[in-house]
């Protein structure tokens, strides 16, 4: 598949290294940029398939410029690269709108991989940071209470959307929410005193509705619109 990227990074050895591996990679590499700032403007002319960005630059940090460039151009995906290992950094890239979420350790072959994949509409996670979408089972206070549903009440959600306005319903609410704190289908059909094949139909439903394939995607469009909650 063929795609327009735009490679953002302040380091100019990091920009100018990457920019040549996408090159030799065969990727058409659109512009590059220094700042969050830049970038924004960057994309505005040029309108990538894809924005690789760095989260801690000066002028606009990566985070803010994922988030206006998505409200700008809805149709761009944005992968993050960072060094930043906290689930904080996930959580408020999720909710910024990236569809990716790479590390600096990773290899160039899987960065190009990870940015072709966005491009076709996946979402990338590395895989040190995987565990952060999911708690272990009984490992923090709300996989201990009883799970939480709708009550009519507005929640605003990063993108603008609210609770009310979600196709999910309250069971695939609690479903979802007990996925995202790191529970099995076992565990969740008997949290809920429900049949495990009870549980993959709402899973099957809440993909369809999100328009996701996988319960990694599930949770990080959940987080997304304000559905769920990484806590």
């Amino acid at each position: 598949m063929t795609y327009r990227l735009l490679i953002v990074d302040d380091h100019t050895l990091m920009r100018e290294s990457v920019h040549r591996a996408f090159v030799e990679a065969g990727v058409d590499v659109v512009g590059t940029a220094a700042t969050g700032r830049e970038a924004l403007e960057r994309a505005r002319e040029v309108e990538p398939d894809v924005v690789l960005t760095d989260i801690s630059m000066p002028d606009m940090d990566g985070l803010e410029a994922c988030s206006r460039i998505r409200d700008l151009l809805p149709g761009t995906r944005v992968v993050i690269l960072t060094m930043h290992t906290e689930r904080e950094m996930l959580t408020r890239a999720v909710r910024a709108g990236a569809c990716g979420y790479l590390l600096k350790t990773c290899s160039m072959r899987e960065l190009v991989t990870a940015t072709r994949l966005a491009a076709e509409g996946q979402t990338v996670i590395d895989p040190h940071m995987k565990p952060h979408l999911a708690r272990p089972a009984g490992g923090g206070s709300r996989s201990e209470t009883t799970p939480r549903t709708s009550n009519g009440a507005t929640h605003h959600s990063g993108n603008g959307r609210t609770r009310t306005e979600s196709l999910v319903t309250p069971r695939e609410e609690e479903v979802l929410q007990l996925i995202t704190d790191g529970l099995s289908t076992t565990e969740v059909a008997e949290r809920l005193f429900i049949s495990q094949k009870t549980v993959k139909n709402h899973l099957a439903s809440i993909y369809s509705k999100l328009g996701v394939r996988d319960r990694t995607q599930a949770v990080i469009e959940g987080v997304r619109q304000g559905i769920v909650e990484l806590t």
